[in-house]
Order: C-alpha cells, then structure tokens, then sequence
C-alpha cells in the first residue's frame, strides 16, 4: 500500500485530482460503525476526470493490489443539491 500512497497521488493529480483526506483517523458520530480502517477522499473538477483517473492503465496495477489487498469501496459523488435548501451547494 506504500508504494500505492506514493505513486496514485501523482495519477490522480493528473487528472485533476486534489486529495482533501487521506485517513485512518475517523469516528462514527452517528448510527452503526462500518468497518473500514481508511478512507481517500479526492476531488475532481468534474465526473468525467474521476472515471478518467479509475480507467487509466497506469492506475490499473494499482487498483489491482487495492482490490487484492482489501475490502473496499470505490465511490463517485457528485456535488448536487437535492434538497435544494442548502445554498453552499450552489453552483454561481
């Protein structure tokens, strides 16, 4: 997983992508604990960059020893606002 940490960050970075928490530090504030030990948050500009970075072949080593080394979850969200009540979320 080292040398993952060491080398996604730049793939990543190509692809837009900013990392905004690369963690093992986390509490469940509210309902049941899950059970991950840590959790990568990156931000893209936009959907399309994110499955660039999950698609590109200089990933897909990586993203095999994730997937052989670990139970995990691999995620895209967006930045909608489907309550629409929350005006951060607002696009200008």
């Amino acid at each position: 997983m080292q040398d993952y940490a060491a080398k996604v960050y730049d793939i990543a970075a190509k692809h837009g992508g900013r990392y905004l928490s690369r963690s093992g530090n986390f509490e469940t504030l509210e309902g049941s604990a899950t059970d991950e030990t840590r959790i990568a948050l990156i931000q893209f500009p936009d959907c399309a960059s994110a499955h660039a970075f999950a698609n590109e072949p200089e990933y897909a080593p990586f993203g095999k020893a994730r997937q052989d080394g670990s139970v995990r979850h691999f995620q895209a969200i967006d930045d909608s606002n489907i309550a629409g009540a929350i005006p951060s979320l607002s696009k200008p």
